[in-house]
């Protein structure tokens, strides 16, 4: 018996099942169609195999208005829209054939796509369940409304959906796909490998197949035969960039991290413009010490994702290390106005600014430390930064007496790094490089605070460790 588990594999292509059902016999070409006609069709199909979605639309309206009239065309189109991204457009040609003919079960589906795919599930299940009253074991609904149901976790409303269309053709691929990921979801390895089984028996080059079983056995804890499988799906689409990522990030489940980095790098290969990847790659190269190929990632990070304040904090600790201090300063700005109640981002870009212009934070100082208890560490360790703007060092002593009193060793591991910054800009080197080394030799575990790649590349960097 084997048996996996990552998150979903993500698929960004919304209306594949739309353009399948209208080039695998949805359509019926007009009795005024001429091989014209499915010269375009063939030729527009090839445009969107290679993602030309803007000449595949051009082309297909050059054909003769009263072929586009018909209702298999507009949705076509929609279809074409969709795929494009130009989801409005699609809306509209879909729900004029709607309108036409209320019960057109194609216009239905692709209004069903597009709803999914805009995040509205509550519209999209509407309009499935529609369907359904209209054709009960209509398969592509029942599909569809089975993977919704999944992803809302509704577990047995989704064995119900799939179940249905399973005992209507027991050899369905998407039927015994959907039957597996119901019975891993509800941790019944022995029923979902079963499915997943039938499914890689039945469909041998749906790489869809391997991936799932992958998932069944990595929650399982079978390792080995989850690389296997996904070696297979790598194999079967090898430019599947999720298919890179579970890879990758099972790779470095089982500790094996320079394969890890390769497939994480065959990912952004295949999309430079997917972010996911960049998490992986930025973290690993620093890891490997590849400080500039994690400052490249990292940066890339913060422009793909900026809701990821993580990409800003990484970035703005490898801008302070090139003392880069303006472009620090302004990559933990972004991190902070990301997370406002991570205050030390706030801390950083005023350490960054000060080496630059040592007054030129001063109001911003001000600004956070009014939000901050009074009471705390944070408050001093704020203050003492503030007193400097106007070069008074009086909250020195007091500082280093509360550093000496703190039982928190993250929090004092913290504060003596923001320390040693503090000595850094007085020009006092020595008391800086003492304040890193006493948290480099600390427990272990504290290495694990944002601050502590910053001490390691200084000491390293200052020949005071290896």
């Amino acid at each position: 018996m084997k048996f996996p588990g990552i998150k979903s594999v993500k698929n960004k292509v919304i209306t594949v099942l739309i353009l399948m059902m209208l080039f695998m016999g949805g359509i019926f070409l007009p009795a005024q169609a001429t091989v014209t006609v499915e010269y375009v069709l063939s030729e527009v199909s090839s445009l969107l195999s290679q993602f030309r979605f803007d000449e595949a639309i051009a082309l297909f309206d050059s054909m003769p208005g009263e072929i586009l009239a018909d209702s298999h065309f507009m949705l076509l189109k929609a279809g074409i829209l969709s795929s494009a991204g130009r989801l409005s457009e699609a809306a509209t040609v879909a729900e004029e054939v709607r309108r036409a003919e209320p019960n057109n079960i194609e216009a239905l589906l692709v209004l069903s796509v597009i709803e999914g795919s805009q995040g509205r599930a509550d519209r999209q299940q509407a309009l499935l369940e529609n369907i359904l009253r209209i054709e009960p074991d209509n398969t592509d609904a029942l599909i569809e409304l089975g993977k919704l149901h999944l992803r809302n976790r509704a577990l047995r409303n989704a064995a119900t959906s799939f179940h249905r269309v399973y005992t209507n053709d027991p050899t369905n691929f998407e039927a015994l796909l959907g039957m597996g990921q119901y019975f891993r979801l509800s941790r019944d390895w022995e029923e979902a490998e079963l499915f997943f089984n039938q499914a890689i028996l039945l469909h041998p080059q749906q790489a869809s197949a391997w991936t799932e079983r992958s998932r069944l056995f990595r929650n399982a804890g079978f390792l080995i035969n989850a690389l296997d499988d996904l070696d297979e799906a790598a194999r079967l689409a090898p430019n599947n960039y999720w298919i890179a990522m579970d890879r990758g990030t099972l790779l470095l489940e089982m500790n094996r991290r320079g394969q890890a980095l390769e497939e994480f790098n065959r990912a952004i290969a295949i999309n430079p413009r997917e972010s996911q990847a960049y998490i992986y790659t930025s973290a690993l190269k620093d890891e490997f010490n590849d400080l500039e190929g994690a400052l490249h990632d990292y940066t890339i990070l913060a422009e793909l994702r900026p809701e990821y304040y993580f990409a800003f904090e990484g970035l703005g600790f490898h801008l302070m290390r090139t003392e880069r201090w303006l472009e620090a300063r302004d990559a933990f700005m972004e991190a902070y106005r990301r997370s406002p109640d991570d205050h030390f981002y706030a801390l950083l870009a005023s350490i960054s600014w000060m080496n630059v212009d040592i007054r030129g934070p001063r109001q911003f100082l001000a600004q956070v430390i009014a939000r901050l208890d009074r009471d705390s560490i944070d408050w001093f360790m704020y203050r003492l930064f503030y007193d400097m703007t106007a070069m008074s060092h009086v909250g020195e002593r007091d500082m280093t007496n509360r550093l000496d009193r703190e039982t928190n060793q993250a929090v004092r591991a913290r504060m003596l790094f923001y320390m040693g910054q503090y000595y850094e800009l007085r020009d006092s080197i020595n008391l800086a490089n003492r304040h890193y080394m006493m948290v480099y030799e600390m427990d272990t575990r504290l290495r694990a605070i944002p601050e502590w790649r910053m001490i390691e590349w200084t000491l390293r960097s200052r020949n005071l460790i290896q």
